[in-house]
């Protein structure tokens, strides 16, 4: 395939993904998806060549790190991490709740409301426990840690208490160490990018809608690198799969 035909076929596939800012490792990767084989160098000359890279942002100088560990997992449900953002709708700042495992990189829950409390806290959290484990109940969540900063909501009583109810432990993020909180960050950074800056939303139920058909985009069709570029579905998926045939 010729280079002109690689740049139309990246520009095609640019136009019909439902995501922004996409690299060109993620380009490669859709190709070979759809049956192009060709390397990774040669995607990215022929992106740079036709101005179709991702803008890249640079980072402000880092310090030493608080820890040198890795903070995802190797199964699903072990440690999600969660986080909040906030946006502006047509009836003023809205906060922005979300749980994400830190095997997967799936969105496990997602939640919207005009405020900011411990209460709106656990929401995406009781999402993600009837997503996987069922119901919401006494210890349904035995095994599970949730990973979180120091905000006032993670840190007060009532959220506390419900994460002992559900069984699961707390696993608050090193201080000033905001990578201990990584995945999570990383998946508000990409909500933010393909959503939140975006579009605008008249009311909050509008965002809340648009945030749940972005969760189910993203689980189906977001590519994770270190899953050989592969969407977070697709892992619990063949994990489930594997476990059931173990069992």
């Amino acid at each position: 395939m010729s280079d002109t035909d690689l740049a139309g076929r990246i520009r095609a596939l640019l136009a019909a993904s439902p995501f922004h800012g996409e690299g060109y490792r993620k380009l490669w990767a859709r190709l070979r998806h759809a049956g192009i084989r060709t390397s990774p160098r040669r995607v990215l000359r022929i992106m740079r060549d036709h101005g179709l890279l991702a803008h890249q942002r640079s980072g402000a100088p880092r310090g030493p790190r608080a820890h040198d560990g890795t903070i995802t997992t190797d199964r699903v449900d072990e440690m999600w991490g969660t986080d909040m953002t906030a946006v502006a709708t047509g009836e003023g700042q809205t906060a922005v709740f979300i749980a994400v495992d830190h095997c997967s990189a799936e969105c496990m829950g997602i939640h919207a409301s005009a405020q900011a409390t411990r209460h709106e806290a656990l929401e995406p959290i009781r999402q993600g426990v009837r997503r996987s484990f069922g119901a919401v109940g006494k210890d349904v969540a035995k095994g599970l840690k949730i990973r979180h900063d120091h905000g006032s909501q993670y840190m007060s009583r009532d959220f506390q208490r419900e994460l002992r109810f559900l069984g699961a432990e707390s696993s608050p993020a090193f201080v000033r160490a905001p990578e201990g909180n990584g995945c999570a960050e990383r998946f508000i950074r990409t909500l933010k990018e393909n959503l939140l800056w975006v579009r605008w939303f008249d009311n909050i139920e509008e965002l809340r809608h648009a945030l749940l058909a972005f969760q189910n985009t993203y689980n189906e069709q977001w590519l994770i690198e270190r899953h050989g570029h592969r969407p977070p579905a697709d892992i619990r998926r063949e994990q489930t799969t594997n476990m059931q045939s173990a069992a």
